[in-house]
This record gives structure tokens, sequence and C-alpha cells, in this order.
């Protein structure tokens, strides 16, 4: 075979999550198939060395203008022209049109339960977004040989809301995996290297909020408010590449303005940078509204950092026994949850080797293989009859 992966924004510099998905599926395939042929369309951008070569693999850094022309226009085209067998799209959109069989990646349908350009929350980068995935995926959804979702919650909810029959045996979930230089860290140099980097303080939570509502920013600020305003030992809360003016209207909310005393922006990190974060940090939050997955759950897990999470869609089916659970609407369960991982021994020992067990669990290897099968599983039903 040879196979098409679209990879639009492997190359950009501030990558995210599904973008390391795609990164980490090929980077596996690279090592586990020597035998099909790929081709890794993506755009040109300035991390272009971010993907290791290999004698079977192609990649193809490929003009389009704007998202929506890129994906469908010169896809489709490129794929034709490059005598591809199969496309898989890997970041929740494809082509409408494309000459050879579709496999999809649907990390989420958030777009297609609640969205609106006017609804409050969000950038608008973000709802514009979503409002294009909201015309396009109906359509992908259709057409797509296989379409793959990375929890079975999420897969509840793609078969419930397309009203898939039970006998279309084409949705199918596969696990992401944590990468291994997610892991304890140890050398004292780096983590000095690290903290001086991002300015870190010296005692902190670490969150990966941003503006996308389903992360619970706001929720998060109120739990950390009302934990400093009880008298608990003083904290700090790190957060990532986060708009100050958007956090300060925040603050303003929650009716705690001077919060942002207590609170360090990083500005974006390098993913090879947060195995170092995660090790000097006291404990993650991570109490999502919605999550079809969780990647940084298990990434916090592998570097020994006790893990606090919502009760809510994917969570508990990724986290296991290993995350001290809470109800993300209710910010007070966050600021006792808060409390008991920092103030109980016991309680952070016992979630910190859960989670080093948990997370073991899960490989980008396990998961390139089930995607490889699935490329074959399409390869055989479309074999000429003979």
């Amino acid at each position: 075979m040879k196979i098409a992966i679209e990879g639009q924004r492997l190359f950009r510099l501030k990558k995210h999550g599904m973008d390391m998905v795609a990164l980490e599926l090929v980077k596996n395939l690279q090592l586990i198939d020597k035998e099909n042929e790929y081709v890794v369309f993506v755009k040109p951008d300035e991390d272009d060395t971010c993907i290791p070569k290999a004698d079977n693999f192609e990649i193809v850094a490929l003009e389009g203008g704007a998202y929506p022309f890129w994906e469908q226009q010169a896809l489709p085209k490129a794929v034709k022209e490059y005598g591809c067998d199969i496309l898989h799209c890997t970041s929740n959109t494809a082509p409408l049109k494309s000459s050879v069989p579709l496999i999809v990646t649907l990390h989420d349908i958030i777009y297609l339960e609640s969205v609106s350009i006017f609804k409050k929350g969000g950038t608008w980068y973000q709802k514009m977004g979503n409002m294009y995935r909201r015309i396009v995926v109906p359509k992908v959804v259709d057409r797509s040989d296989k379409i793959i979702t990375v929890s079975n919650f999420e897969k509840n909810r793609i078969k419930s809301f397309f009203g898939f029959p039970e006998s279309d045996d084409r949705l199918v979930a596969v696990y992401n995996g944590v990468s291994e230089h997610f892991k304890p860290v140890t050398d004292a140099k780096i983590l000095q290297t690290v903290k001086e980097k991002y300015y870190l303080p010296d005692n902190f939570m670490f969150f990966l909020g941003n503006t996308d509502p389903k992360k619970n920013t706001k929720g998060v600020l109120k739990a950390f408010s009302d934990y400093l305003k009880a008298g608990h030992e003083p904290i700090n809360l790190v957060m990532l590449d986060y708009d100050r003016e958007a956090l300060n209207k925040l603050l303003v909310e929650i009716g705690d303005k001077r919060l942002i005393d207590n609170i360090h922006l990083t500005g974006y990190v390098v993913n090879t940078d947060l195995p170092a974060i995660y090790s000097l940090c006291r404990l993650f939050l991570y109490p999502s509204l919605r999550e079809s997955f969780g990647i940084p759950m298990l990434e916090a897990m592998r570097c020994g950092v006790p893990v606090i999470t919502s009760n809510t869609s994917s969570m508990p089916e990724v986290a296991g026994n290993a995350a001290l659970f809470v109800d993300p609407f209710k910010p007070e369960q966050i600021t006792e949850a808060i409390i008991v991982m920092l103030q109980d021994e016991k309680v952070r020992k016992e979630y910190i080797d859960k989670g080093l067990l948990r997370a073991a669990e899960f490989s980008w290897k396990s998961m390139a293989e089930d995607v490889l099968k699935l490329y074959k599983e399409i390869a055989d039903n479309h074999k000429p009859a003979n």
C-alpha cells in the first residue's frame, strides 16, 4: 500500500494535542512498518525536522492557503497525484471528496454538540474553526471507510449523535499513548535550567488551562481562590500559554483580582520541557468539563505527580483508579481535593504509585499497531474481486 497521512500542522513550532498525536503516529509507524509506503502531507512551516527520516516515508510540504482550502483542494489533489491508496486524516476533519478510501481520526464531537459563534468563552479562531467542522464533519462521517476515536466514551457519543446502527463497524476506539520522555526528572541541573527558563516559582500546582471553556479555567481559579482565602499553605498556580487580559477578566468574575499575584503564566512550553515542569510541581490539576481522552493526565502520572481530575466524560475511563476525582462543576470539590493532595502524604503517595502503574498501560506503539491493522483492513476491503 501507499498510505497518505494528513499532518497539516506538524511543522508548526507551537504544536498542540492533535498535532502531537499525529506526530507520534508517524514516528511509531516508522518503527513498526517497513513494508508499506507512506506520504505525509504537511504545510510548510518552521519545524521542518520534527519527523525523522525513514526509507519508506516521504514528507511533502504542500502549499495551499488557509486551512479549509488546503484540506478541501490541495490535499485530495496531491493524494491523487502521488498515487496513494488510502488517505488518513488525523485531526477531526477531512476532504469532502477523495479519490481513495478515507480513514479519519475524530478526536471528539464537542463542536457538534454545542457551538455558537456568539457563545461566551473561547477565541474567535476557535469558534470559526468549530463552525467549519460543524459543516464538514457530518458529511465526512458519512463517506469514511473507518472512523477512529480515542476512547469508548467518545465512541458512544459519536455513535449516539450520528445514529450508527449496531451493524456499523466503521467506528473504532483506539487509545492514545504517552511519550517515553515523560518520566520523573531527577537531574538537578535540568530542573534548574527549566525553572529559570520559565521563571517558575518554588512551590506550585500545575494546570494546563486555556481559553476553551471545556478546560474549566474559571472553576479552577475559583477553587484556588477559596483555597488561599481559607488560610491553607501558600502555593502558586502555574499555567501555560494563557492570555493575561482574559485571565484578569476571569479573576474579576470570581471576585478575586489579587489572585493574579499567585498565578504564573509560562507562555508556550516546548514539549520536551514538560517532564521537568511536571516533576517540579506538587500536583497536577485536570478538572475539565469534557474531554475525549486526556493525555496530560498520563504525562503527569508518568512523571510521578498526583493528579486531580473530573468524574465526567472520558477521564474516569483513562485515569482508572489512579486519580482523585471531583465534580468539575463544583469548585468546592476541587478545593477539597487540593487540600487533601497537599496535606495528606499517604494519599499523595497512593496516587503517585497508582499513576505510575496506570500510565504504563498506554503507549504510542500500541496505538500505531492498532491503526496499521485498520489500514490493512481497508486495503483488504477494497481489493478487486478475482
